[in-house]
C-alpha cells in the first residue's frame, strides 16, 4: 500500500483498523496464537511452536453449578440484539470475550447444564462468576469492539495473536530538498511518501540496498548530509548519487527520486524501459560508461523484482493466508502484494487443539490479524471461513474503502494461495525440524515400523538426471541430533552401460559403491572409525519408490550380504498429496499413517531433504555449461530477442533468475519463447 503523508497526517494513516473476529461459539475457543515476530529482533526471528492443547476431562476451575447459575443470571437480563458479552472470575478478570447477533441466544448455549461441552469451556464456565454485555446497533459495530477488547484484555479464553511489532515500510521523506530513503516503523507523522508494508525488516534492507544501487537515492541522515564537504564511501561505490555536495543537480536528483517512487507505485515497467531507452541512447553515442551505469541500474531492479518472487499480473493489492497443517501444528502464512509487487512473507503459529480444523483456526486467526494493520482491497484465503461477508463488512469500514474476503477457486488468484499453501507447508516443516525432539521422534518411528532397536543413523537416499545426462546420486545422513550434512555423499554415476534413465540401475551403483566401502573398508578409514561415536553402518535405509523399488535394493542388499540394515520405501500418495504416503518394509504389509502422524511428517522430512540435496548436486554439474552456452544456444532465441532480453534484465545473470512471467513481459518475447527460456535455464530432473 503506497499513501503520502502530509505535515498532519490522516488518523487512517497513523492508525490500523481493529481486527474483526467471529462470533466463535463454545465449542471452538482456543489458546493464545504465538506470533514468531513478536519475540524477535529485527530480523525474521520466529517463536517456538506452541504446545499441542489436548482436551482433558477434569474441570477443576471452581464449581461447575455457580458458573451456570451466573450464566443464567445473565441471560434473564440479555438482550436479544447484537451485542459483546464478557466472561469475568472471582479476581473479575476477564476469561473470554464474545459477540453475539442475538447475546441472549449465545449465552444460553453455555447455560445449558445438558450440552455436550468440551473440557475447555467447562473450565472457563466453572471459572465465571460475573458476565457484563456491552449492546451494540449492529453485528459489525460488534465484532469490532470484541477484536478491540480481545486485543486490550487479553482474554485467557480467547485466541490471542502476539503481535506487538508493527510492519515495516520504506519511506522516501518528502520534507528535505534531497529526499532521504529509509526503513521506517511506526507512526507515520513524518512527510513523504510510505511503501508497504513489508514482511520484515530483512525484506525492507535487501530492498533499500538494491533501490541505492537502481536509484542513487541517499540514506544517510540530514545531519550527516549537511555536514558534508565530499562525497562519502556510498557516492564512491556507485549507490549515491552525492547530492550532498552538488554532484548531483537538483533537477537531476528529483529525476531520481520521481522514479524509485514510480518504481515502488507499480510501475516498474515503465521505469525499465526508460532506462534501457537511456542505455541504448549512451550506447549509440559511444559513451559505454555511462551505458554500464544504465546497466547496472537495470540489474538492480531485476535483483529487486527476484527477491520479492512471484509478482502477480492481474492482483493489485491484496494479502493471501494459506494455512497447513500437519503433526498437531498450524502455520498460517501471510503474503503481501502491493502494486503488483510481492512485498514479503510471514509465518504464523497458532496454538490450538488438534481437533480444530484448518477452516477454524484461520478463521479465528483473521480475528485479531487486522487490529494494527492497514487492510488491503483483497483478502485472499486457502479455505473458506464462517462469518467471512461480515468480516469484509467490518474491516471495509474501518478502512474507508471496500475489503474483500474471498476463497478464491481459479485463476491466478487461486496460483497466489497455492504458492503460498507451498510456503505454509515449508515453514511449519522448518519449524517442526527445528524444534522436535529428534529422540523422541526417533523411538516414535521405531515403534511405528517395529524396528529392532531406535536408529542411530538412517540414511535416505535419491537420483536425479534429465534424460539420462548428468545423473546423480545423493545419500543424507539423519541421526538423534538431527541432519548430519558433513556425512552426506553425492555419487556421480560412472557406469558406461546404464541405459539413460534407467533408476534402478543408477541406484544400484550407488548402493553398491556405498555400501561395498563399509564392507571392505580402508585402513584408515577403519581405525578412525574406532574413535567416531557417530556409527557408519545406517540401522535404516529408506528410498523414495514403491514396492518395486523396495524389491530392487532387497536384491542389491541379498547380493551384498547385507542383513542387519533395516529397508524402508516411501511412495507418494494420490496426485503426490504430501500426507498421503504409504510406507513399504520387507515382508510386511503396506503401512498408512494418519496424516498428522510427527512420524510420518519426520519420513517425509527425510525424503525431502534427500531430493533437495540430489537435485542441488545435479545442478551443480549442469551450470557452467549453461553459463557458458548463453542466450544463442535457445532454439528460437535470435539476435533481437537476446537484444531485447538484455536491455530489459541488464546481464545474462538477471535473465537466468526471471520467472516464466517477468519474461514474458519482454517485448517480442512469447509465452512460448518465455517458457522455452526458463526450462533452459531450469530443466527439471528426471
Amino acid at each position: 500500500m503506497v499513501h503520502d503523508s502530509p505535515d498532519n497526517p490522516d488518523d487512517r494513516a497513523r492508525k490500523a483498523p481493529p481486527a474483526a473476529a467471529s462470533d466463535t461459539p463454545p465449542e471452538r475457543l482456543a489458546g493464545p496464537d504465538v506470533d514468531p515476530a513478536a519475540a524477535g529482533g529485527d530480523d525474521e526471528d520466529d517463536a517456538l511452536l506452541p504446545d499441542i492443547l489436548e482436551e482433558s476431562g477434569a474441570v477443576g476451575e471452581g464449581p461447575l453449578a455457580t458458573g451456570h447459575e451466573a450464566i443464567e443470571r445473565a441471560v434473564r437480563l440479555a438482550p436479544t440484539s447484537p451485542g459483546v458479552y464478557r466472561m469475568l472470575n472471582a479476581n473479575a478478570d476477564v476469561l473470554y470475550v464474545g459477540k453475539a447477533k442475538n447475546v441472549k441466544k449465545r449465552l444460553s448455549s453455555y447455560a445449558r447444564q445438558s450440552a455436550p461441552l468440551p473440557a475447555r469451556i467447562l473450565r472457563m464456565i466453572a471459572a465465571t462468576v460475573t458476565v457484563e454485555i456491552v449492546s451494540t446497533t449492529t453485528e459489525t459495530e460488534a465484532l469490532l469492539l470484541e477484536a478491540n477488547l480481545i486485543k486490550q484484555l487479553r482474554p485467557r479464553f480467547n485466541v490471542q495473536l502476539r503481535d506487538d511489532k508493527s510492519f515495516p515500510y520504506i519511506l522516501i521523506t518528502g520534507d528535505h530538498w534531497a529526499p532521504q530513503i529509509l526503513k521506517h516503523r511506526g507512526a507515520q507523522t513524518r512527510p513523504g511518501r510510505y511503501f508497504g508494508p513489508f514482511a520484515s525488516a530483512g525484506a525492507v534492507n535487501r530492498t533499500i540496498t538494491a533501490l541505492q544501487r537502481a536509484f542513487l537515492i541517499r540514506s544517510c541522515t540530514d545531519s550527516f548530509f549537511e555536514s558534508r564537504t565530499r562525497p562519502c564511501l556510498l557516492h564512491q561505490i556507485r549507490r549515491c548519487a552525492g547530492p550532498c555536495t552538488r554532484e548531483i543537480d537538483f533537477g537531476g536528483y528529483s529525476t531520481l527520486v520521481r522514479e524509485a517512487s514510480d518504481f515502488l507505485s507499480g510501475k516498474s515497467h515503465a521505469v525499465k524501459q526508460e532506462l534501457a531507452g537511456e542505455m541504448e541512447k549512451a550506447s549509440n553515442e559511444l559513451e559505454f560508461e555511462r551505458a554500464a551505469l544504465y546497466r547496472d541500474r537495470l540489474a538492480a531492479l531485476s535483483a529487486i523484482q527476484s527477491q520479492q518472487g512471484i509478482n502477480p499480473r492481474t492482483v493489485e493489492e491484496a494479502d493471501v493466508f494459506a494455512i497447513h497443517q500437519e503433526g498437531g501444528f498450524s502455520c498460517v502464512e501471510v503474503f503481501f502484494f502491493r502494486t503488483g509487487q510481492n512485498w514479503g512473507n510471514r509465518a504464523y503459529f497458532p496454538r490450538a487443539e488438534k481437533s480444530f480444523t484448518p477452516e477454524e483456526v484461520l478463521g479465528s486467526f483473521l480475528a485479531q490479524f487486522y487490529d494494527d494493520k492497514p487492510p488491503p482491497r483483497n483478502i485472499l484465503l486457502s479455505h473458506d471461513i464462517e462469518e467471512s461477508e461480515l468480516l469484509a463488512n467490518a474491516l471495509s469500514i474501518k478502512a474507508g474503502h471496500k475489503v474483500e474476503v474471498t476463497a478464491p477457486k481459479r485463476g491466478e488468484k487461486k496460483e497466489l494461495v497455492t504458492h503460498a499453501l507451498t510456503n505454509a507447508r515449508e515453514a511449519l516443516g522448518r519449524k517442526l525440524a527445528d524444534t522436535a525432539t529428534q529422540s523422541r521422534l526417533l523411538e516414535a518411528m521405531a515403534a511405528t515400523l517395529s524396528l529392532p532397536h531406535v536408529p542411530k543413523r538412517i540414511e535416505v537416499y535419491d537420483n536425479s538426471h534429465i534424460q539420462g545426462t548428468n545423473a546423480v546420486g545423493a545419500m543424507i545422513v539423519a541421526g538423534p541430533d538431527g541432519f548430519v550434512k558433513n556425512q552426506y555423499r553425492k555419487f556421480n554415476i560412472k557406469s558406461e552401460g546404464i541405459t539413460p534413465g534407467d533408476d534402478f540401475a543408477m541406484m544400484r551403483e550407488v548402493l553398491e559403491r556405498r555400501f561395498k566401502r563399509l564392507i571392505n573398508p580402508p585402513d584408515d578409514a577403519a581405525s578412525k572409525a574406532k574413535d567416531d561415536d557417530f556409527p557408519r553402518w545406517p540401522d535404516l535405509v529408506i528410498i523414495d519408490g514403491g514396492r518395486g523399488q523396495l524389491n530392487a535394493v532387497r536384491e542389491i542388499f541379498a547380493n551384498l550380504g547385507l542383513t542387519q540394515v533395516s529397508l524402508m520405501s516411501v511412495a507418494k500418495g494420490p496426485d503426490r498429496d504430501a500426507g498421503r504416503e504409504t510406507l513399504f518394509m520387507p515382508e510386511r504389509e503396506a503401512i498408512k499413517l494418519e496424516p498428522r502422524d510427527p512420524v510420518l511428517y519426520f519420513i517425509q522430512r527425510l525424503r525431502d531433504e534427500a531430493h533437495r540435496f540430489v537435485i542441488g548436486s545435479h545442478r551443480k554439474l549442469r551450470k557452467k555449461d549453461i553459463r557458458e552456452a548463453g542466450l544463442q544456444e535457445i532454439p528460437g532465441i535470435g539476435p533481437s530477442r537476446k537484444r531485447a532480453l538484455l536491455h530489459h534484465f541488464g546481464t545474462l545473470k538477471e535473465i537466468e533468475r526471471a520467472s516464466i512471467a517477468d519474461l514474458g513481459k519482454v517485448p517480442g518475447v512469447s509465452a512460448e519463447s518465455a517458457r522455452r527460456i526458463f526450462e533452459y535455464f531450469h530443466p527439471q530432473p528426471g
